[in-house]
């Protein structure tokens, strides 16, 4: 039997500012966010016949070549959050904060399109994006002070799945939901309701290609976990990997597991590939709310503060008892000392 639609988005939101008004404008940004996510979904659905979206063109931030769906997001939701409560937007297709409306009360960090190695073959892509409260930086206004904050300091955070459905995830600060959007009149229905992460599950998600590269704690993870059921862990895992942060982020909120992506000793990543503030920091947000855990692999995902709007940090999420168990390798304390490894000095798998 098919179960019946949820309330709407603009129901649940609705519901959280008559719980704290407070939240009002970060609701309205919401709204607005949510709006650009459904003309992107109809962009990304079209494929092919709404043109060469896999088209490279200039350099983003982090020195990628912009595709254009890339450009085509970011447009998008410069535009929606022009018409909300929003200061400034730290978006990773923009080399600095861009200023909107001067006196309005909140930031927002985006990543506006996730996964952009999927665009023009079919596969997920996503939208990250954080809401925090403006701050004013030391003697005259900084746009950048607002961004230079711990993730604690979120009022909400979500993510879009452009996929076979488009799914809208948000956290208000209570709990996390799932939207779906029902095409039939364009609007993102509950889906899934107040999200409980199962705390143990046999799934990983990582980027095996990189192994080589890792560092010994996430090697010897890795190891014990392919070693199942005759390892030290006594149980056999799968691995996934979708090359899209939201897709593996909305399987763990589902069916648990953990998502992985270290630091490692190429030139450039020992930070990682990802960025905290519209990437991990709002992850964290989200799995947090959903009773799982966020570590950069020393720490508390949600206790750091960036340095630049830019900066790269580990992340590991996903049940808690599977982020423990990673923490444990990286203060040594892995249940696998003695045992012969899989991966010789190089890194390359033995036979």
């Amino acid at each position: 039997m098919t179960k019946p639609y949820g309330s709407s988005l603009d129901d649940h939101l609705d519901a959280e500012v008559a719980r704290e008004p407070s939240l009002a404008d970060t609701a309205a940004t919401i709204r607005a966010l949510a709006a650009a996510a459904i003309d992107v979904s109809e962009t990304v659905g079209r494929g092919s016949l709404a043109g060469d979206l896999a088209a490279q063109g200039e350099h983003n931030s982090d020195g990628d070549v912009q595709k254009a769906l890339d450009v085509i997001a970011h447009k998008r939701f410069m535009q929606a959050l022009e018409e909300a409560p929003v200061a400034q937007v730290a978006s990773e297709e923009a080399e600095d904060v861009v200023t909107l409306k001067a006196g309005a009360p909140l930031a927002v960090a985006i990543d506006p399109l996730d996964g952009s190695s999927n665009i023009g073959v079919g596969m997920v892509v996503g939208t990250i994006f954080g809401i925090r409260p403006v701050t004013q930086g030391q003697g005259i206004d900084d746009p950048n002070a607002s961004f230079l904050t711990p993730g604690t300091t979120q009022t909400a955070a979500g993510f879009v799945v452009y996929g076979p459905a488009t799914t809208f995830v948000v956290t208000l600060g209570n709990g996390t939901r799932i939207f779906t959007l029902d095409r039939t009149d364009n609007v993102f229905r509950l889906t899934h309701d107040a999200m409980k992460i199962v705390p143990s599950a046999s799934e990983y998600a990582i980027n095996a290609s990189n192994v080589r590269h890792w560092d010994g704690p996430v090697k010897s993870y890795i190891e014990d976990c392919l070693r199942g059921s005759e390892g030290p862990r006594d149980r056999d895992f799968n691995m996934r990997w979708t090359a899209a942060l939201v897709a593996d982020a909305q399987r763990v909120l589902i069916r648990g597991g953990v998502f992985l992506y270290p630091g490692d000793n190429r030139k450039g990543y020992a930070q990682g590939r990802l960025r905290l503030l519209y990437e991990t920091a709002p992850i964290a947000f989200l799995i947090e709310q959903a009773g799982g855990g966020a570590t950069d692999g020393q720490g508390r995902i949600l206790e750091r503060v960036a340095a630049k709007i830019h900066e790269r940090s580990p992340l590991v999420f996903g049940s808690t008892e599977e982020v423990e168990c990673v923490a444990k390798y990286y203060d040594g304390r892995q249940p696998s000392a003695g045992r012969s490894p899989l991966f010789g000095q190089r890194g390359l798998m033995r036979s």
